[in-house]
């Protein structure tokens, strides 16, 4: 089942959004963006504790995604993720990290 979540401003415009699904009882997370105005306000952990409060819900026991080295590492970790794999030089010199986090 997909998840669509959307954060829009005063003037109707969407300014961030995750986009996922459930399936196999995991929570997949295809993207969570948040544009520069409203970043670093807490919408990005609002948007995922949504998302996972929906998985939940569904049955899931766990949520995936993955993140590139020059993005939101931190962010997962900090909120519960861990790595379970790497992807190095994707693209070169940078990285791709696959992470997990048990909702039970």
């Amino acid at each position: 089942q997909p998840i669509t979540l959307f954060i829009r401003n005063a003037h109707d415009t969407i300014v961030g959004g995750l986009l996922g699904g459930t399936y196999w009882n995991w929570l997949h997370v295809e993207i969570l963006w948040l544009s520069e105005e409203i970043r670093a306000q807490g919408h990005g952990g609002r948007l995922l504790d949504e998302a996972e409060r929906m998985a939940v819900e569904r049955g899931c026991i766990a949520a995936q995604l993955d993140t590139m080295s020059w993005q939101a590492l931190p962010f997962y970790e900090h909120r519960g993720y861990t790595v379970f794999g790497v992807l190095d030089d994707f693209p070169p010199g940078h990285h791709k990290y696959f992470l997990q986090k048990p909702l039970t």
